[in-house]
This record gives C-alpha cells, sequence and structure tokens, in this order.
C-alpha cells in the first residue's frame, strides 16, 4: 500500500525540489508558446520557411492527434487515464535514481503542459507543421517535443542497460 506521508518526504527532499523545477520550467516554455500562437496566430498560419509552418490546429486526441473523438465520455475517459499516468511518472520521478528522474521530469512537464489545455481548453493546441513539399507531418507542440525526447531516451536508456 503506498503510504502518503513517505511520499510528500520525499517530494520534499532537496534532489527532489530540482526536478519538479525541470517540470514546471517545462511546462512554462509549452504555455508560454502556446499563449504566442493562440493569441496572435488563431486565424491564420505563418508560413516560415519551405519546411515549417506555424498553423493552430485544436487536437482532441492524444500525442499528434490520435484517437481524436467527438465523444465527450471517450474525451474525459482519454483524459482521466492521461491524468493517473502523469501521477505514475510523479511518483516514477520522486522515486528513481538521478538520471531516470530528470528523464521522467522531461516526459512530465510536457505532459502536464498538454493536459492543463485538455482541462481549460477540452482540446491541446498544436501548432507546428513541418513538412516537405506536399508530405506535412503530424501538427505537435512545444510539449510533444519535451515528452518525445524524453520517451526517445527513456527507450535508449532501456537498451543500453546491462541489467
Amino acid at each position: 500500500m503506498i503510504d502518503i506521508n513517505e511520499i510528500k518526504n520525499k517530494i520534499l527532499k532537496k534532489e527532489n525540489f530540482y526536478f519538479l523545477v525541470i517540470i514546471f520550467f517545462i511546462f512554462g516554455i509549452d504555455r508560454y508558446s502556446k499563449n504566442i500562437i493562440i493569441n496572435n496566430f488563431s486565424d491564420t498560419s505563418f508560413y516560415l520557411n519551405e519546411f515549417l509552418n506555424f498553423d493552430l490546429v485544436w487536437n482532441t486526441g492524444i500525442g499528434f492527434g490520435l484517437l481524436s473523438s467527438n465523444s465527450t465520455i471517450f474525451y474525459n475517459s482519454i483524459s482521466l487515464f492521461i491524468g493517473f499516468v502523469i501521477l505514475c511518472l510523479l511518483y516514477l520521478t520522486i522515486t528513481s535514481n538521478n538520471f531516470d528522474r530528470f528523464i521522467y521530469s522531461i516526459i512530465t512537464g510536457g505532459a502536464v503542459g498538454n493536459f492543463y489545455d485538455r482541462i481549460i481548453f477540452k482540446a491541446v493546441p498544436d501548432f507546428i507543421d513541418l513538412h516537405y513539399n506536399s508530405f506535412h507531418w503530424f501538427v505537435f507542440n512545444v510539449a510533444d517535443i519535451f515528452i518525445t525526447f524524453g520517451i526517445l531516451i527513456l527507450i535508449i536508456n532501456g537498451l543500453l542497460k546491462k541489467d
């Protein structure tokens, strides 16, 4: 059984504080970028160069628009599941070794950024559109970059571990 006091004591440890700062820093960068796009580019696309556009798309699914649905029950179920995953990531962040804490804090920071949008806007604003000629990658946001980067590091780290 999980002891709440033990978890609280682990969170308040000095070494965990740094990783919580990383989570809030990533959340802040994500919020800042989304606010700029929502406030300045909500009506139009912004062509940056031949590979990159800023084009605001409201995503009701999970990462990269997967599992998008108009069903409120499905949306709320996915949101509840994401909230549970974030709690698990927070637990892993405070109980793992320092390198793994860093990885989990990167993923958690991005996940909290997107979860915030799901709660406040009922959708996640995606706006980074990478493309080459007529091939467009999924539209994504800054939080997705941190989540993807963290998961890639986690996978590579797991493949390189000898135990």
